[in-house]
């Protein structure tokens, strides 16, 4: 795929849901393009549509309105088994809570997309992928025998094992302390500026934003802004990227903008 193509085209992207008699439009329009290679941030509160837009961006959910095209297919009508196949193929998700089976080794865990994906004879891209996060060595430990930064660690190579076009990373140092969370930043920006993955991060916190190079917010269900970041801050110093706005004449920290 050039870079000159969407990766990810949405387009006047609605959903609603019916809570009872209520009513709910957690997206109501949403219009977005990401070439590949990109690395962004969605941010917004609670309630802002973040998870919703993740769901539907994964192929975890369609929508109720508009369309959705990742590398050119519509996955917005997408039967079930075809979603299936497009996040097993296509995407690799990293979620706050790690998601590992607790009593399977990091080198088991990383190979269960493989295992969906029917591929019997992966082990050797597990390893790969293991050693890509700097666990070459842990590769027989279980999830309890890893520290909080080692698991995550686990859960970014069993995202990377099927070689995906784009991982979705919600809040993915949330439960993590501080150095921790800059070793996974720092990994993720080596990935996208290495590999060429497109990599979106789901998140409340302008720390996280302030590694990506673009910041999309959303507010009730719609995006209210959409900024480039025209210095993002590498994991592991303590500078602050600078946001370009548009139609401003100077720059903002993303701390000072986007809380």
């Amino acid at each position: 795929m050039s870079q000159d193509q969407a990766l990810i085209s949405i387009e006047n992207v609605t959903k609603t849901y019916q809570m009872g008699e209520v009513t709910v439009q957690a997206l109501r329009g949403v219009s977005l393009e990401v070439r590949p290679g990109e690395m962004m941030a969605i941010m917004g509160p609670s309630g802002s549509g973040k998870t919703t837009l993740m769901n539907i961006l994964g192929a975890l959910d369609v929508p109720t309105g508009g369309t959705y095209l990742l590398a050119g297919q519509n996955v917005s009508r997408m039967a079930p088994n075809a979603l299936s196949e497009i996040r097993n193929q296509k995407i690799g998700f990293v979620f706050q809570s790690f998601n590992l089976l607790p009593r399977t080794s990091a080198l088991a865990n990383v190979e269960l997309p493989l295992i969906y994906a029917g591929i019997s004879q992966g082990r050797d891209r597990c390893v790969a992928a293991l050693e890509m996060v700097g666990l070459g060595d842990r590769l027989h430990h279980k999830p309890n025998e890893l520290s909080g930064g080692q698991q995550q660690r686990v859960a970014i190579a069993r995202a990377l094992v099927n070689h995906p076009s784009l991982i979705l990373a919600d809040e993915p140092t949330g439960n993590l302390d501080s150095k921790a969370g800059e070793e996974v930043m720092r990994i993720f920006q080596e990935l996208n500026e290495q590999k060429g993955i497109t990599i979106m991060f789901i998140t409340h916190e302008p720390d996280i934003a302030s590694h990506t190079r673009r910041i999309v917010r959303l507010q009730d269900g719609l995006i209210v802004s959409d900024t480039p970041v025209s210095a993002p801050r590498r994991a592991g110093t303590n500078g602050h990227a600078n946001i370009e706005v548009k139609g401003a004449g100077t720059a903002q920290t993303a701390e000072g903008s986007y809380v």
